[in-house]
């Protein structure tokens, strides 16, 4: 094995292409190789910070920041929206999420009125249901597209209230200050459902009492029937629509029994956090990032430095942490192209949403620009194949 990762390497350890550094103008970010950043803007209720860095041959991390009204019509509420998508077996759902997820929200934010958990919760059935449909429409040409999937989480900050939504196992930590010992205290915002969380195996078990395979330890690593990490997510229809897991989907997908209830669940779990004045900033990243960094270490990362470049400086961090782990030199990953760099390291996508206690507590009612920002990456037309494509088993 790891010879066959020495020769792929060789052929594909070349210096990042020049060709991929320009300036995003629609976003106004940055592109450095396979690392694409904003190190700084302006949301109704402060600053933010994000940066992308791509590891798959497709960037299967999309991700989005709004701010401004959060409704259909422009008597609000507002605040700010920020989505972390980190997709799997491809980029065609959590492209889909990006793309329908928030409009979702801003339609049901209208209809109620203000924002709330069930706003929320309607706006992840929405999509899930959206993308079912766009599955059903494309089973006879392109039924690989059932076994796609996405992580999903949304942090929504409105009036005083932050609403952490999550599917899957990406993670909102906040950094709250500390005025005793001027020090940050990391806080978990979201619950995470991946099968190496022993609650996630029991209400799996609890679930599917019926299924003694419903979770399986597979080359070390629990897996949900074996095939998938998470136990909840956006798409992967395959485990969640009996009809979709059959013939022409590839038969490593495809289970030996049929089932009759859904296996996966598109059901997100939802928290609302009281701002204070002491929580300064909440980081929401995809597990990329929390592969190599801790949930404390990444707070102390953000409040040592200046705000600007927070996000760039985490992905650094956990850059140079992948890069330690296979001893190697940060300079030397940094070389290496993608697709061959999802051995070392998955896409990151990471967001810092500074939080001004001034500006909360009169945002939800004052009305601003409407800011968009998209997190980018390397794109490349559909039919063009990236060099030095390597299979990568998905890790969900």
């Amino acid at each position: 094995m790891l010879s066959r990762l020495m020769n792929l390497l060789k052929a594909c350890f070349r210096p990042r292409s020049d060709r991929f550094i320009h300036k995003n103008a629609d976003t106004g970010g940055h592109q450095d190789g396979l690392l694409w950043y904003k190190d700084t803007g302006q949301h109704v209720n402060g600053e933010f910070s994000m940066a992308v860095v791509q590891a798959n041959n497709l960037l299967e991390d999309q991700s989005q920041l709004e701010s401004g009204c959060l409704s259909t019509h422009e008597s609000g509420p507002y605040g700010t929206f920020v989505g972390v998508y980190d997709g799997h077996g491809g980029p065609e759902t959590s492209r889909y999420v990006n793309d329908h997820l928030f409009q979702h929200l801003k339609r049901f934010t209208y209809e109620q009125q203000s924002m709330s958990v069930d706003v929320i919760r309607k706006a992840y059935q929405a999509t899930e249901e959206g993308f079912l449909s766009l599955v059903a429409r494309q089973w006879p040409m392109t039924p690989q597209l059932a076994a796609v999937g996405s992580c999903c989480l949304v942090g929504v900050v409105c009036g005083t209230n932050l609403y952490v939504a999550n599917l899957g196992d990406s993670r909102a930590v906040l950094g709250r200050a500390i005025k005793e010992t001027e020090e940050y205290l990391a806080i978990q915002l979201s619950a995470e459902h991946n099968a190496c969380i022993e609650s996630v195996r029991q209400e799996l078990q609890l679930l599917h009492p019926d299924d003694s395979q419903i979770v399986v330890l597979k080359h070390n690593v629990w897996r949900v029937k074996g095939l998938i990490q998470i136990s909840r997510s956006i798409g992967d229809v395959y485990l969640k629509k009996a009809e979709f897991n059959r013939e022409p989907l590839y038969p490593k997908f495809r289970l030996r029994e049929p089932f009759k209830k859904p296996i996966l669940s598109a059901d997100p779990s939802i928290s609302v956090h009281k701002l204070l004045p002491h929580d300064k900033f909440a980081i929401f990243a995809s597990d990329g990032l929390w592969e190599h960094l801790t949930n404390q270490e990444a707070v102390d990362i953000v409040q040592k430095h200046s705000r600007t470049g927070s996000a760039r400086r985490l992905v650094k961090k956990a850059l140079q942490e992948a890069a330690k782990k296979r001893e190697m030199r940060y300079s030397d990953l940094k070389k290496i192209d993608r697709g061959v760099r999802r051995h070392f390291h998955d896409d990151i996508t990471v967001i810092v949403l500074f939080l001004d206690s001034n500006l909360i507590s009169k945002a939800s009612s004052v009305k601003g620009p409407n800011i968009s920002v998209r997190g980018g990456g390397i794109n490349f037309p559909s039919n063009t194949l990236a060099p030095c494509t390597t299979p990568i088993e998905t890790t969900g």
